[in-house]
């Protein structure tokens, strides 16, 4: 496999802000990778970042660990060139901002805690070219099994209507039905139960319709002006509007499964596609079809000030993936858990160019 035509060999020295950035920080999320792969290695994406070229970096990462940002700096320059990912639109590519809720919760419905989460069903079937009915709709990876054969599973209006009530899927209740479906749009949460004890919950399944956004629909519906759609423009209509939050948010059909998992490290995130614990500011989402997970990004976007009142211009790491994570210059940016990551994740979305961090090894072979 060759890299595509998207990606266009650059400088480190073309990289805006690049020698002002914490690289160290980046290598301790790189690292992580590194340990991961030892068990299961990462798939190639059909840009053509081929996963055995990060070798090299991966063994010295593992047995190394840089002293400062300079060593890190280093690191990354010896193992890799920079390539600008060019947009599918042929303008700069989008980043928008995802976190780790942190909700109070109970393990048991109450008369203030009756919204539930819910784990995976047991008809719940993963669907692929082998058993996907000619019949159903191609997208759907997730399906209900009958005796009859896959049919499309139970959408969010049947399900918060009641489809699987009485099957004990409960993981925990909360208070807040705009709060689960945020946390059903994170894919994760922390979750403050009434011992004091701190859970988390993270993604098992979906239902598997296509994800259909609120801030699109109010933008359509003339609510909210598109560009004013942030989390908490749409939270406060919401709020405002208590009686319609059932009309809006049935409209987006998926819906998501959980599963509990330990908070082992209170400064990290949860595992993520990439199977690492996902690092606040310096983990990335990207199209997993496009892209190697494990891939360090260095994402100029100097509009985007929200991560700490500069010019977002930093390295990230690919180490997860989003339904609506599409294209090959489209990142989610991990901000972290908790109400002030969600401050930071909830109003970004800005245009920013992508530079790929390939290996040494693949760029030698395209000069040759």
């Amino acid at each position: 496999m060759s890299l595509s035509s998207a990606l266009s060999e650059r400088s480190f020295g073309d990289l805006p802000g690049w020698g002002e950035d914490d690289h160290l920080a980046a290598f301790a999320a790189f690292k992580r990778c590194a340990f991961h792969v030892l068990t299961k290695p990462y798939r190639t994406g059909s840009l053509g970042i081929d996963f055995t070229a990060f070798a090299g970096a991966y063994a010295e990462a593992r047995s190394v660990s840089p002293a400062n940002r300079t060593e890190a700096r280093s690191f990354f320059e010896r193992h890799f060139v920079p390539a600008l990912v060019a947009a599918e639109n042929g303008g700069a590519g989008l980043v928008t901002g995802f976190y780790e809720p942190e909700v109070e919760a109970s393990p048991v419905r109450t008369e203030r805690f009756t919204v539930p989460l819910l784990s995976r069903p047991d008809d719940l079937i993963d669907i692929d070219d082998k058993n996907h009915p000619a019949s159903m709709d191609p997208y759907l990876a997730f399906a209900r099994q009958t005796p009859d054969g896959p049919v499309e599973y139970f959408d969010r209006g049947a399900i918060e209507r009641g489809a699987l009530s009485g099957r004990n899927l409960e993981i925990a209740w909360l208070a807040d039905k705009v709060d689960a479906f945020f946390i059903h749009v994170q894919g994760a949460a922390r979750l403050k139960m009434g011992d004091g004890q701190l859970c988390r919950v993270t993604y098992a399944a979906k239902s598997g319709q296509r994800f259909t956004g609120p801030g699109r629909i109010l933008s359509e519906l003339g609510e909210i002006p598109l560009e004013k759609v942030t989390m908490q423009s749409i939270r406060a209509w919401f709020k405002a509007h208590p009686d319609r939050v059932d009309e809006i948010l049935w409209q987006n059909r998926s819906y998501i499964f959980f599963r509990e998992a330990p908070v082992e490290d209170a400064a990290l995130g949860p595992i993520a596609a990439a199977k690492v614990p996902l690092t606040p500011g310096r983990s990335v989402a990207v199209d997993r079809l496009l892209h190697t997970f494990g891939t360090p990004f260095y994402i100029d976007a100097p509009t985007l000030t929200a991560f700490d009142q500069r010019p977002f211009r930093r390295l990230m790491i690919a180490q997860d993936t989003g339904s609506a994570i599409t294209g090959p210059a489209r990142g989610d940016l991990f901000a972290g858990s908790g109400d002030d990551a969600g401050e930071i994740a909830g109003v970004v979305r800005n245009a920013a160019d992508f530079y790929a961090l390939v290996p040494r090894a693949l760029t030698d072979g395209e000069r040759r």
